[in-house]
């Protein structure tokens, strides 16, 4: 394993900004990874306010993203990226320790 790295793009740093913008009372976006989804493992996002003591904190720009120590295991080298295409708008994590990941962007298998 690196050392944690885990890299937000150009466009998601943009999207999480104007969300947070959005919302003054939030101060991040947490991603975290959950038991789950149709793959085994889940990503969530979360605004927040409050940042862990032992969170790693991204930031770009205006953007804020925050995850934890038990998240950042199974996102070693990972990208977090926002797509806009004709299926829509979304945040998608492109995960090199994903052997496998579901349609929907968000569910992945080690």
């Amino acid at each position: 394993m690196s050392d944690k790295n885990v890299t937000l793009s150009d466009a998601a740093a943009k999207r999480i900004a104007v969300i947070l913008g959005a919302d003054p009372a939030k101060n991040a976006m947490r991603v975290s990874v959950e038991g789950g989804g149709c793959s085994g493992f889940s990503y969530k996002f979360d605004l927040v306010d409050a940042t862990g003591a032992d969170d790693l904190v991204l930031e770009k720009g205006e953007a804020r993203v925050l995850i934890d120590q038990l998240s950042l295991v199974y996102m070693d080298g990972a990208e977090i990226d926002f797509v806009d295409n004709l299926m829509g708008q979304s945040f998608q994590i492109k995960n090199p320790n994903a052997v496998a990941s579901c349609g929907c962007g968000t569910s992945f298998s080690i």
